[in-house]
């Protein structure tokens, strides 16, 4: 991700730019030689940065350095290189084409961590564990099923990222304001070739001719860019949301990050096991997520045709959306690759609520036995406020020996009601569904991306 956004990377690009567009006006007919596009072709890559910044730091234009840096290397191409060009010719249809391989790049990996969580919930799909709703112990969930919840968020946020990578276009030439006026100018007003001449362009830098903007003022809409960011800041949530989770249940000991045998958790505190994966990830998130509105606003000042005070903000927030949130997914993929369930503990803090949430099947099965529905749940109500008042003492849950020592529920067999398999309903099969339905079709789709291994010692 580094590489893709560095300036060697976008002036490679402008190359490219430049010589696509001189081959597509020579092949219509302006007075371009083979010498000058041969001239182009042979400096693709020997980008002198160095020279181009002492271009920049004397002409205060990065473009034109540039173009005088091309020009230094390739001087017979000199006349021709940039022409009919503004500027965002070269910016904004490198910008897309860097946008569309880092959402390509971004993809893979949610993928990627999407199919780890998967793996994680298979295995542990039938482990019930306590659910939670309002972080008040609620229904037993599975273990493997609560991971299903993380997965989804990811794959409803890839989703939309691939949507914003399919349907994005490409600007083309398009001139100063976008009308095209100079091209015009330049093949006497003739409209056929000033169209083919942006059809060339585009097809040569790997874009379907069919996906460009029907119109556009002298950038590309920066709504675009805001889409995008939303699509990477709801990536983010996503991720924020999981990494909380896990902080969670580390601090009640039921599933842990990876850590290291010799990593240390605290300078002071020797013991500590802090969740310091999770925690940098929900950090790095929290940073992509504010991005988001930072891209609204700046869609929303692009005064008429377009002003500037977009470009020095955007060169900050696209290429730091995308390697933040680079580096957000390997952590938390390597997190779920190494993801820790403690099961005693899952299982012990699961049975120490049990007997409150066996209660509605107890009162059913008094009922089937001949008890009064009314008079039952009175009893069940009323030992049930003693246990919990002995459990905030401190003391363990005896809500079934109370209840056991009344005839209404002598002849129930309490103790087997705790078989907490019995309260997690269809979890284990909604993981097998999850896995079918969305991980199995990911991991064909991106079949190619899954065999990058993430080593992530953090």
């Amino acid at each position: 991700m580094q590489a893709l956004w560095s300036d060697e990377r976008r002036f490679k690009t402008w190359r490219r730019l430049w010589l696509e567009l001189a081959r597509g006006q020579q092949s219509l007919g302006l007075p371009i030689t083979d010498a000058q596009i041969e001239a182009i072709e042979a400096h693709l890559d020997d980008i002198d940065i160095d020279n181009a910044r002492a271009h920049e730091k004397r002409l205060r234009h990065d473009v034109m350095a540039n173009v005088h840096a091309l020009a230094d290397v390739a001087p017979e191409a000199g006349p021709i290189i940039h022409l009919g060009a503004t500027s965002q010719f070269v910016n904004c249809n490198t910008e897309l084409l860097l946008l569309r391989d880092a959402m390509d790049a971004i993809a893979a990996k949610t993928a990627a961590t999407i199919n780890a969580l998967g793996e994680f919930a298979a295995t542990w799909r039938a482990l019930p564990t306590l659910g939670f709703t309002h972080y008040q112990p609620a229904q037993p969930v599975t273990v493997g099923k609560r991971a299903t919840l993380w997965a989804q968020d990811l794959w409803l946020a890839l989703e939309q990222l691939e949507h914003c990578r399919n349907t994005l276009r490409f600007r083309g030439i398009r001139g100063a304001t976008g009308t095209q006026a100079s091209f015009m100018a330049l093949f006497d007003n003739d409209a056929d070739k000033v169209d083919e001449l942006d059809r060339l362009v585009t097809q040569a830098m790997g874009w379907p001719a069919d996906q460009r903007f029907p119109v556009t003022g002298q950038t590309y809409p920066r709504v675009v860019d805001a889409q995008i960011l939303n699509a990477l800041a709801t990536l983010a949530a996503a991720v924020h949301k999981w990494a909380t989770d896990i902080r969670l249940l580390s601090n009640l000991r039921e599933v842990e990050e990876p850590f290291e045998s010799t990593q240390i958790g605290s300078s002071a505190m020797a013991y500590k096991r802090n969740p310091m994966r999770c925690e940098r990830a929900c950090g790095m998130s929290r940073f992509v997520m504010n991005l988001a509105s930072n891209a609204l606003q700046t869609a929303a000042v692009q005064w008429m045709e377009r002003t500037l005070d977009d470009s020095a903000n955007r060169r900050l927030v696209l290429p730091e959306a995308f390697l933040a949130m680079d580096g957000v997914l390997d952590i938390m993929r390597n997190v779920a690759e190494g993801l820790v369930v403690n099961e005693p503990v899952v299982t012990a803090r699961l049975r120490a609520e049990l007997p409150f949430m066996a209660t509605e099947d107890i009162l059913m099965e008094a009922v089937r036995k001949g008890a009064d529905r009314q008079e039952a749940h009175e009893i069940i109500r009323g030992c049930s406020m003693e246990a919990l008042a002995r459990v905030k003492q401190g003391e363990p849950n005896d809500l079934l020996a109370r209840l056991g020592r009344d005839e209404t529920f002598a002849d129930i067999d309490l103790e087997g009601l705790l078989d907490a398999s019995r309260y997690v309903g269809r979890a284990p099969q909604q993981v097998d569904e999850f896995i079918k339905l969305v991980v199995d079709p990911l991991r064909q789709r991106y079949a190619s991306n899954q065999a990058t291994t993430v080593e992530l010692k953090v």
